[in-house]
């Protein structure tokens, strides 16, 4: 890399054509939906459980794991909620960012955290960052205590557990109050209400027009604190998470 190209002006130059090239990914048909295909094609084949984090698998898009470090790194919280914990790959991926930032600490809950899955994560280098409840995201003594770990707190807040329509209403009127203005409540998986006509979603609840996108669209009815952060879904395209990305803005 040339001086030149890490001058102020070179450096602003590059970051004016990102967001342009970005702006335009949204008017991108063509693009957008060869997106989307190759993102149905990859649920289909579970892309998606190819992956880890820091050796603990992660069930996310790698794209999405990009997003989730560039919103930690610009967010810089003090504390990450995450609802769905799994094999740990995700809660892994916020602490070992935090360790980064050299403070914070992540709490995922989990209705169900097997075993072998919490001996994992409890023996990894980064569980000293990491703090894990078991029980239901909404059952009200597991929201007291994420609501006393956040007080006066700057808060991140990740929803993937359950993926119907009344649980993730639930979990935005649970933990969405907690996210700090210019921070964020990402919801993940809004992608069902865009899967093909037909799809079946085999022994899941959910399906189209009863999903986590559905309830992002009806609590933002009422939530004008929050407006959904197109920028992201643009930038990523393929993404589990269209309409999911909501920044605080007051």
């Amino acid at each position: 890399m040339s001086y030149l190209e890490t001058t102020p002006t070179a450096v602003e130059d590059y970051r004016s054509e990102k967001r342009e090239r970005i702006a335009n990914f949204a008017d991108d048909k063509e693009f957008r939906t060869l997106s989307a295909t190759w993102r149905a094609k990859a649920l289909e084949r579970k892309y998606m459980n190819n992956f880890s984090w820091l050796g603990r698998p992660m069930i996310q898009l790698p794209t999405d794991a990009i997003a989730m470090q560039e919103i930690i790194w610009a967010v810089k919280p003090d504390l990450i909620v995450e609802t769905g914990i799994a094999h740990g790959g995700s809660v892994i991926l916020s602490a070992s960012m935090l360790q980064l930032l050299g403070h914070g600490e992540v709490v995922g809950i989990d209705i169900d955290i097997r075993p072998h899955n919490r001996t994992a994560i409890e023996s990894h280098p980064m569980a000293h960052r990491i703090s894990l409840l078991q029980g239901s995201s909404i059952d009200t003594n597991i929201v007291a205590q994420v609501h006393a770990l956040a007080k006066g707190k700057r808060t991140l807040v990740f929803l993937d557990s359950n993926h119907t329509h009344e649980h993730v209403l639930a979990e935005l009127n649970a933990y969405a109050g907690l996210v700090s203005p210019g921070s964020y409540c990402v919801v993940f998986d809004t992608f069902v209400e865009d899967m093909p006509d037909g799809h079946i979603w085999e022994d899941r609840p959910w399906a189209k027009g009863n999903n986590p996108k559905t309830a992002v669209w009806e609590w933002l009815k009422f939530h004008p604190e929050f407006q959904i952060d197109k920028s992201i879904e643009d930038k990523l395209l393929v993404t589990s998470a269209p309409d999911g990305f909501l920044r605080r803005i007051i």
